[in-house]
């Protein structure tokens, strides 16, 4: 009688991975599907590069400026 309860069980525990493997398989289907549809008909735009100004380098130059100063400063400190 136990013999047939763990055969069943077996059998039960089969049929739901199959079940699961299934299910993910045509999940992962319809999902690249659903990939080529949006990526057919919803083009993404390349996105505007903006061109730095003259601020932001004068900025950008400020900054480096400041982060020597600060190593230079430490180091000198620290000898």
């Amino acid at each position: 009688m136990e013999y047939s309860l763990v055969g069943e069980s077996l059998k039960f525990m089969v049929l739901g991975m199959l079940i699961v493997f299934v299910f993910l398989a045509v999940l992962v289907q319809v999902m690249k599907l659903q990939a080529k549809i949006i990526g057919k008909y919803f083009k993404e735009e390349a996105p505007a590069v903006a061109t730095p100004t003259t601020n932001d380098s004068e900025e950008e130059a400020r900054r480096v400026a400041a982060i020597v100063a600060a190593v230079t400063d430490f180091c000198n400190k620290k000898s």
